[in-house]
């Protein structure tokens, strides 16, 4: 009885928000609170980092391989019964985290955990669109992009507190409570969805090549810096990632009910939308891998203040995410979109101008203008895309809408640390001792390079982002969700 008046309340769609809320803060707060803990972790297990970045690694390429699968898997059985168990395993997973007893263990159930957190990114997004109008659904769009920024800002500063006082074991029991009360209310709140698609069969051949071939590929891309790019295992991997990810899609353009339907990248918001987004983490990442690095080495910042000045970006983030959502339900997304990148590269470019006197407020308008770009960008560009699809489709653009954020955070990461050490082993080539105003004048060059190739990439998907002019929010598309 409790179930159906709570979901005949006139206000039903706002306590859905709330729900997928949870699961969003769940897996964004997971995802940024690890890295404080893995130096303790470290020495807790006796391990070194290189096994130890398998912690995160294996998070992230699970994750990854996975998005596109349960975004489908949605669609023919149901949204709320795949988020549920999202919750259930990413619960347990976190459970079974806290009770390793080695590094192995802890890679092996964070693995298992990332199944969940997978079931829970490919869809929430797809709930949310499907409960609200297209009038609101930017501004539920804008809050769950608060809810992303406000798990990215709260890990670092909640993780080191959970470390220091009760162990890193904390870190991931504090999902359980969390993932209780998310599962209990997606049961009482979530409505049963009855899939239209639900007599196709799965695609398990294009599952298996698509998840495999992510795999392969990230794993070469994610790791080429440490291993040498001209190393087997960066070239075997990248090989064979490519040949599976061909594979799969000529396979997925003959079967009859394809993992991924290609069909909906003619539909020119989402593909616009999908393309710009990728582009916009890659240039966001540019910064967001090396800031901490260069802060902490070159201008000898203590954590607490490089934690006080990297927390500007979500923050700003979060207060324009709702503002741009409900602004983009009345003028549509191509203002709003475009100038958040043009904004984005513009902060991108400040920060190239940095030198060693710079004060903490210089630094504070690049990592301002970049949380005031991406909140601008980030809601309208993700109403934009899933605006655009049909509904029986939307688990699927859920699902590839997160990859798509996923790989271009990857790819930001991998592009700013190999630019950064090519550039800066290039200016020290030839002295054999080089002194530390030498080696700190390299390492903000390198930086600089990095922000301007970053600031470039924001400008490109700016370019692109105007060609969607002509698309409304709230008009996209009408006849596609028929």
């Amino acid at each position: 009885m409790a179930e159906a008046s709570i979901r005949e309340h006139p206000n039903i769609r706002w306590f859905i928000l709330l729900t997928v809320s949870v699961g969003t803060f769940m897996s964004t707060l997971d995802s940024s609170i690890v890295n404080v803990a893995l130096p303790t972790i470290s020495t807790a297990f006796k391990t070194d980092l290189e096994t130890l970045q398998w912690v995160v690694t294996g998070y992230l390429l699970t994750i990854s391989s996975l998005l596109p699968i349960f975004g489908r898997l949605a669609d023919i059985l149901g949204r709320k019964r795949i988020f549920s168990i999202g919750f259930i395993l990413f619960t347990v997973g976190s459970a079974l985290c806290g009770l390793s007893t080695n590094v192995f263990m802890l890679i092996g159930f964070r693995v298992f955990q990332a199944l969940g957190a997978s079931m829970l990114m490919a869809n929430s997004q797809a709930i949310t669109v499907a409960a609200f109008s297209p009038h609101e659904r930017g501004r539920a769009l804008g809050l769950t992009g608060t809810t992303v920024a406000l798990g990215s800002l709260t890990g670092p500063a909640l993780g080191g507190l959970i470390v220091g006082l009760v162990g890193w074991e904390y870190i991931f029991y504090i999902n359980v409570p969390i993932g209780i009360i998310g599962f209990i209310a997606s049961q009482i709140i979530l409505p049963d969805d009855k899939p239209t698609e639900e007599r196709e069969p799965f695609d398990f051949y294009g599952a298996f090549l698509f998840s495999i071939g992510m795999v392969a590929l990230l794993f070469a891309i994610n790791n080429g810096e440490d291993y040498g790019w001209s190393s087997a295992p960066i070239l075997l991997g990248i090989a064979a990632g490519l040949i599976l990810l061909i594979s799969f899609f000529i396979i997925e353009q003959k079967v009859k009910a394809p993992m991924i339907n290609l069909s909906l990248y003619k539909i020119k918001p989402f593909a616009i939308g999908n393309i710009s987004g990728f582009l916009s983490f890659v240039a966001s990442f540019c910064n967001t891998m090396l800031m901490p690095f260069v802060l902490q080495h070159s201008f000898n910042w203590s954590p607490e203040k490089i934690g006080l000045l990297m927390a500007t970006f979500p923050v700003v983030m979060a207060i324009i995410a709702p503002t741009s959502g409900y602004l983009s339900d009345k003028i549509g997304p191509v203002f709003l979109t475009t100038g958040g990148l043009v904004i984005i590269a513009m902060g991108l470019f400040f920060l190239a101008t940095l030198n060693i006197q710079s004060p903490i407020w210089y630094i504070m308008i690049g990592t301002i203008l970049m949380g005031l770009g991406s909140g601008m960008f980030q809601s309208p560009n993700n109403s934009s895309v899933m605006g655009a699809v049909p509904r029986h489709m939307l688990g699927t653009a859920g699902g590839l809408n997160a990859l798509v954020r996923n790989v271009g955070m990857v790819v930001g990461t991998t592009l700013a640390v190999s630019v950064y050490d090519a550039r800066q082993n290039r200016i020290l080539t030839g002295l054999t001792k080089p002194t530390l105003a030498q080696q700190v004048s390299a390492s903000l060059s390198a930086y600089h390079t990095v922000m301007i190739i970053g600031g470039v990439v924001a400008l490109l998907a700016a370019f692109l982002s105007m060609s969607r002019k002509g698309y409304v929010s709230g008009d996209l598309h009408k006849v596609q969700r028929s």
